[in-house]
This record gives C-alpha cells, sequence and structure tokens, in this order.
C-alpha cells in the first residue's frame, strides 16, 4: 500500500508543479488495439491476429516550449480489453519530449509509470468450506504499470488559435504483478490512432 501511496505523492507535484507555468494545455482522445508480447515484439500482428481493443484520453501541459522543441506532461487515463485475460484500467504520468519537424509534422516519445487496476475477464474460482468451488468476489487487482511511447503528429491547422493534432503511437507497456509465481511482468504492444485539442490559444 505504500508504493501506491508514493505514487500519489509523486503525481500530484508533477501536477501542481506543472499548474504553476504558463503553458499550452490539451486533451487528446484515442482508440488502440493491443497485443501481449514482447518488448517491440509485435507490429503487424496488431492487426492480424485477434482484435484487443481500447481507449485513451490525456490531459497534458508543454511545461517548455521552443520553436522545435517541446517537453510536455501528461495524465492519461484508458481502458483496454485482452480477450479471456482481464479488463484493465490504466491510470498514469508521463514525461515526453516533442520535435517539431518541420509545419504541420511533429515526433515525439515519452516516458510513463502509474497505476492498472485489472478486472479478471472471466469468472475466478474459489473452495469454499464445503470443498465446493464458488465464484470468487472481488472488484480486481491493484497493479502497477510501466510505459514507453513513439508517435507521430500532424497538425491540421498549424496557424489557428487552437491547433488540432491528429497523432499516432506505438506503446510498450508493462503490467506488474501480473501472477506473481510464473508472470510476474505481462508486457504489451499497443498501437493508438487519436485527435489532440488545444485548450488555451496561442500568442
Amino acid at each position: 500500500m505504500k508504493r501506491w501511496i508514493i505514487l500519489a505523492i509523486v503525481m500530484n507535484t508533477f501536477v501542481k508543479a506543472t499548474a504553476q507555468t504558463r503553458t499550452d494545455r490539451y486533451l487528446s482522445f484515442a482508440v488502440l488495439t493491443t497485443q501481449n508480447a514482447k518488448p517491440f515484439g509485435k507490429f503487424s500482428g496488431l492487426f492480424e491476429d485477434i482484435i484487443h481493443p481500447g481507449v485513451q484520453a490525456a490531459y497534458g501541459r508543454n511545461i517548455f516550449m521552443a520553436q522545435h522543441h517541446d517537453w510536455f506532461v501528461e495524465l492519461r487515463l484508458g481502458y483496454f480489453y485482452h480477450r479471456y485475460v482481464q479488463h484493465a484500467i490504466p491510470f498514469y504520468l508521463s514525461l515526453g519530449y516533442r520535435y517539431k519537424i518541420a509545419g504541420r509534422f511533429s515526433a515525439q516519445t515519452s516516458l510513463g509509470a502509474g497505476y492498472m487496476h485489472s478486472i479478471p475477464a472471466t469468472a475466478e474460482l474459489k473452495l469454499d468450506n464445503n470443498g465446493d468451488y464458488v465464484k470468487s468476489k472481488g472488484a480486481g487487482r491493484m497493479q502497477a504499470v510501466g510505459n514507453f511511447s513513439l508517435g507521430f503528429g500532424y497538425t491540421l491547422n498549424p496557424q489557428a488559435a487552437r491547433p488540432i493534432k491528429i497523432f499516432s503511437e506505438y506503446q510498450q507497456i508493462l503490467q506488474m504483478p501480473f501472477v506473481r509465481s510464473y508472470v510476474p511482468v505481462l508486457p504489451y504492444n499497443t498501437f493508438l490512432i487519436g485527435i489532440c485539442y488545444n485548450l488555451k490559444s496561442k500568442k
């Protein structure tokens, strides 16, 4: 329980720190597909195998901005369904770097960590005092999550007061501890495509 309290304090500190800086804020929303595989172990299979769908929303702030470079921090909340395994709800903080290539294009990378709530996708059974199997009650398991992503963006209207950007990301997600005895870390490869909308006008 202590680690979750420490994580909450760290996330709160980051949010307060960025709130004191006059910077651009934005919201994003994306749809995704994911597969469990070793880091960078699957890409085409994300679209050919059984689809494990999901969504993700993010609130972000640019904490440093220059002509070609941005540093940003984001709070991300998502959901994805892994067939026969789990419903997963990750909530985490990420710190990233964005390079504005030319005009409308940008590339970025980020590193994040936080909390994931895992809800089994199938019934879990346990033995009762009579030796019978009954459904195990519970609202899921507390998990930790780590995230690394690479992404590209295309701004539709770069001269607008509140630009709109279409983006895609290839993410590596680590869920832990999944099953301590034999799968302590469960890795996922994830692809997202979404839209990002600025909340504060440019000056």
